[in-house]
């Protein structure tokens, strides 16, 4: 089983001489694994290895169980363990978020502190994760449920911006065997054995069901679809570019002309994607819905112009389709205001806003950063849609307590140059969300909420 990670290592070249590899461990299994492999690689090869160790606060006396798992294995071998310890539920809370998406971006938070030291010294930092085949094949399961082109088909990369997987080359039954082979240690997480979360539904009983019932080799030949995923995706995003190099105007500027539009479909989706992965300098936030509305400008009027999230701006000219960067100004945006369709959805230079309105049946609460359940039977007059403006607060508790949405923004670390551009939806001079943030008070669901209005928000100004 290791001479198999290893091969997978170099073949991907993921560990150069002199790296530094930061290996994140939970003390389950899979990470366990990761780390015991590492340790023997570590030995042959010539790079230095530390433990980083996230503690969430959320499962008690487990949670120290497993921190003092991973102290102990590192202290064995002579490797620096990192503890990061965080108010997952708190944190949270504050936030407006679920907890599996603030448990993200708090372990994101400890790997830039433990790289950022590591990069202080001139190291290459690598930061080592223990995906496995079956972690792959049920990200593919989900993303296909979800939605997705072929870059979420190709599921998870062995390296991706200075990530590295290890052992994604094993099966989640090769690792169970190379843990009880070699006798390392290691924990369960019983929040794994639940079924509230997708994924665990996806891992205890989709996928065994298609082992069973279909192919004993799903996950084999699922890993080896992604490779091909992979490399299709990266050929078309490499045409994609090369297509789009012939349309630049300028740095901040492209003009796609009736050349562009007789291009394969394919590849002028990929130039497009191109383009406002430039601009926005970020794919977070881009869709497949702000591809369609450039493609489709083609066939407007000249003078037609629509904004994307980021401040993107695309404007149909006579020569062709333009699409530039857009600077979005504090002084005009204090000004704008755009009405938010109940049900519907909103483009706007802010971002884009999908709008579902349904009865509520004490179903379980969406607690996710960029998409809200608010409570319709309180709110009485029209929604829209705008940034802040002087005097705006939030209700942040039930007896009526208000904070003011810029002490909001400073609690939440946004930076002082991205707090114009924060959209807030309001209800006249009711603040009901602060987008990304929480929701006010007086909005939430109750027992005796009887019409739910979900809120789903894409474009965003943060990068988490």
């Amino acid at each position: 089983m290791y001479t198999k990670v290893r091969t997978f290592i170099e073949e991907n070249q993921m560990i150069q001489p002199g790296d530094r590899v930061i290996a994140g461990v939970s003390g389950g299994g899979d990470s366990m694994a990761m780390l015991s492999m590492l340790l023997r690689y570590a030995a042959e090869k010539d790079f230095s290895l530390e433990v980083v160790h996230v503690h969430h606060g959320i499962r008690g006396q487990e949670a120290d169980r497993d921190q003092a798992l991973v102290e102990k294995f590192c202290s064995r071998y002579g490797t620096a363990c990192s503890v990061y310890r965080y108010n997952v539920p708190k944190l949270a809370r504050e936030s407006g978020m679920g907890h599996e998406e603030m448990g993200r971006i708090v372990r994101q938070r400890a790997f830039r502190d433990a790289a950022g030291k590591s990069e202080e010294n001139g190291k290459r930092v690598c930061i080592s994760l223990a995906h496995n085949q079956n972690d792959l094949a049920e990200t593919m399961l989900h993303n296909i449920a979800r939605g997705s082109g072929l870059r979420g088909l190709g599921g998870i990369r062995p390296v991706n911006s200075g990530t590295i997987r290890p052992v994604l080359c094993l099966k989640r039954e090769e690792i169970d065997h190379y843990l009880e082979e070699n006798r390392i240690p290691y924990v369960t997480d019983t929040s794994n054995l639940e079924d509230s979360y997708t994924r665990n539904r996806i891992r205890h009983h989709i996928l065994p069901l298609m082992e069973k019932e279909i192919n004993r080799e799903t996950v084999s030949h699922m890993a080896e679809m992604s490779r091909t995923l992979c490399q299709a995706e990266d050929y078309l995003a490499k045409q994609g570019a090369e297509l789009l190099s012939r349309f630049k105007v300028e740095d901040e500027s492209y003009l796609l002309t009736e050349e562009f539009f007789r291009e394969e479909p394919i590849l002028q989706s990929y130039a497009v994607l191109e383009a406002l992965g430039h601009l926005c300098q970020s794919r977070k936030d881009i869709s497949v819905i702000h591809v369609r509305h450039i493609l489709e400008m083609n066939e407007k009027h000249t003078g037609k112009r629509i904004s994307l999230p980021r401040g993107v701006c695309v404007r149909k000219e006579y020569a062709g389709v333009h699409i530039m960067a857009e600077e979005i100004f504090a002084g005009d945006l204090l000004e704008e205001e755009w009405k938010l369709p109940v049900p519907g959805t909103l483009h706007c230079q802010l971002g884009d806003f999908y709008v579902k309105l349904f009865s509520y049946f004490g179903e379980e609460i969406s607690e996710k950063k960029y998409t809200k359940w608010l409570d319709y039977d309180k709110i009485k007059k029209n929604l829209s849609v705008r940034t802040r403006r002087s005097g705006d607060c939030l209700i942040i508790s039930r007896d009526g307590r208000r904070k003011k949405i810029t002490r909001c923004m400073i609690d939440d670390k946004i930076p002082v140059q991205e707090r114009e551009k924060v959209p807030l939806l309001v209800c006249e001079s009711d603040v009901l969300w602060m987008v990304g943030g929480r929701i006010s008070e007086k909005y939430k669901i109750t027992p005796e909420t009887e019409r739910v209005l979900e809120v789903r928000y894409q474009g965003g100004y943060q990068d988490e």
